[in-house]
């Protein structure tokens, strides 16, 4: 758990910071004034993804989860994304500790695999909460095609709400859009 953990939840941080530092680095010739608020968001980030490892480490979830829920941990995930996100999230009553785990990573892990090949705009993320599931959408305006692999990222998605016995699908014809759904049972 803990090293889907780290993939899924650090990794969205780690890539932030190298996007960030590539931008700056195509901008130390041509715009040298830009290229030290680029340095600031990335140094914010690295040091916000060295406390994410640490809190991992100890084996729990990101702090902001456990103390404020869902709602407020999409959000600050999208934040942090290179493509702007919207979130949208009804969870109440508040579902059980490995559900919102569960769908926390998921989105990360989404998010995270938008920003490196989807070539997306604009993404959204819907999280609902019926009775006894919770629904976890995260759609993109991208290029589409993305597939689910063997021990690949989406399969891993897979394998993560499977542990709850949960199931994941992949929509993402060529062209896009990619939508990613994952049903969390909050009873077993």
């Amino acid at each position: 758990r803990i090293e889907r953990d780290l993939h899924d939840g650090a990794q969205q941080r780690l890539v932030a910071v190298a996007m960030t530092l590539g931008r700056a680095r195509n901008k130390l010739d041509s715009d040298p004034g830009s290229v030290r608020a680029l340095i600031d968001e990335a140094h914010t980030d690295a040091k916000l993804a060295v406390a994410e490892l640490r809190d991992l480490a100890r084996g729990i979830y990101p702090a902001v989860l456990g103390d404020r829920g869902l709602d407020a941990a999409l959000s600050a995930l999208a934040a942090r994304s290179p493509v702007p996100v919207s979130v949208e999230v009804d969870v109440d009553p508040r579902p059980p500790t490995a559900v919102e785990s569960t769908a926390y990573f998921i989105v990360a892990e989404t998010l995270t695999n938008m920003a490196k090949h989807a070539g997306a705009e604009t993404a959204r993320v819907f999280v609902r909460r019926d009775a006894d599931t919770v629904t976890v959408q995260v759609m993109d305006d991208g290029r589409g095609g993305a597939v689910v692999r063997p021990d690949g990222g989406l399969a891993g998605l897979a394998d993560r709400a499977a542990t709850i016995d949960g199931v994941v699908n992949v929509f993402s014809p060529s062209g896009g859009p990619t939508i990613v759904t994952a049903e969390l049972p909050c009873v077993w």
